[in-house]
């Protein structure tokens, strides 16, 4: 039997519309609280339950363990710009938040101080969670160009006790 850590890690080819939320499952510790996070990903959404869910999920030992890092490095669609991690704190947590991930975000460690002090700083957030119920607004307010990543992050998520974004 080949071990997860000996499966390549590749996105497979998905055919994804822009409003398409794109969910990673990267701790497989809990079948049951995958497939509550699955359930709810999948309900209608929107303030009356009015859109219908439109997820594509990644559900493939080889993912198991993979960091953020890992992830990011594996994007290749250039339109998506924030995908999901249902990771080991998701399948802990009894909302079962998943790790947003911009895919846009820029490590500023090795930039110019004298030129780019303010966003050495305040750098862009790079990640933030949401609940399942969140994630489809998420996706689509960022497709739209109605709100950016960090406003998402700073603008929802940092305003709650457990700092995990909800819908509205």
């Amino acid at each position: 039997m080949t071990s997860p850590e000996n499966l390549e890690r590749v996105l497979p080819e998905i055919g994804r519309d822009l409003f398409d939320v794109l969910v990673i499952r990267t701790d497989f510790s809990d079948d049951e609280a995958w497939n509550t996070v699955v359930a709810e990903l999948q309900r209608p959404w929107g303030p009356s339950g009015e859109f219908a869910a439109a997820v594509q999920l990644v559900d493939a030992p080889a993912w198991s363990g993979a960091s953020p890092d890992e992830v990011l490095a594996a994007m290749v669609d250039e339109d998506l710009v924030v995908v999901f991690l249902a990771d080991r704190n998701t399948m802990k947590s009894p909302t079962r938040a998943l790790l947003a991930l911009s895919t846009l975000w820029e490590d500023v460690s090795g930039l110019d101080p004298v030129y780019y002090q303010e966003l050495i700083e305040s750098p862009e957030p790079r990640e933030f969670r949401a609940v399942p119920a969140a994630v489809h607004g998420v996706q689509v307010d960022l497709a739209l160009g109605n709100v950016n990543f960090a406003e998402c992050a700073g603008g929802g998520a940092s305003t709650e006790p457990d700092q995990v974004l909800r819908p509205i």
